[in-house]
């Protein structure tokens, strides 16, 4: 979504950071899935739709797994739309970079999202030894689940969009270092995270409750087998 890059220097960058991925131990198909996409901010939500179904269609099914994406240095709402409709519409992992750090490559910058690749992947970037040896009080004597909520707003002046609330939830124990993430669009500057707990009436089950944090204690139960006994929430 940045003029300013070419294809070829969007091409070395994205080369160079899969191998960055590779050194630090993680498995990383440095040929793209799908070809290049290039296209003005305005379009955003009918370029990612195109590209989330050119890609199911090349793979015949299978989903994307990662999508990189190249941001102007001031992109406004951009950033916030491009997780809005990767996330709570398409359920598309994303990572956003800034044109600069394009033009000019880091070794250290590309280190740095190499680790945000990893732990949005499933992966781990630190052990604590205390967790593993459970020593950490509150933590290691029973089964528990750390929370931790968020709301971003968009700027004032753009009272169009929505907000874009998060939870994430640790999925292991005792080592609580991996965490699965949720997001969802609710009303402009609300604060109030709307889908953290909901119920709702179905007429043949009556009844039904859920909501980001159902979800995610579920996923915890599948991920260690166990039911968390204590619950820890930062908000």
């Amino acid at each position: 979504f940045s003029r300013s890059v070419q294809e070829s220097t969007a091409s070395g960058f994205c080369q160079e950071l899969a191998q960055t991925c590779k050194l630090l131990g993680m498995e990383f198909n440095s040929e793209p899935a799908i070809p290049m996409y290039s296209a003005r901010p305005e379009q955003a939500v009918q370029v990612l739709k195109h590209v989330y179904n050119a890609a199911l269609k090349k793979l015949k099914g299978k989903e994307l797994e990662l999508l990189l994406v190249i941001l102007p240095d001031n992109n406004g709402a951009l950033y916030g739309d491009i997780k809005r409709i990767c996330e709570t519409e398409l359920g598309l992992m994303s990572q956003c970079c800034l044109a600069k750090h394009v033009f000019k490559i880091c070794k250290r910058y590309l280190a740095n999202v190499s680790l945000k690749i990893n732990v949005k992947m499933g992966g781990r970037n630190t052990i604590l030894l205390d967790a593993v040896s459970r020593r950490i009080p509150l933590v290691s004597d029973i089964p528990t689940i750390i929370f931790g909520a968020d709301v971003t707003h968009p700027e004032t002046r753009e009272d169009n969009s929505p907000s874009i609330a998060a939870v994430v939830a640790s999925q292991d124990w005792p080592e609580v270092t991996k965490y699965a993430g949720l997001v969802c669009a609710q009303a402009y500057r609300q604060e109030l995270i709307q889908d953290l707990y909901k119920t709702w009436h179905d007429p043949q089950r009556g009844t039904v409750t859920g909501g980001m944090i159902r979800e995610l204690l579920i996923s915890f139960r599948k991920a260690t087998g166990q039911k968390p006994l204590r619950i820890i929430f930062y908000r």
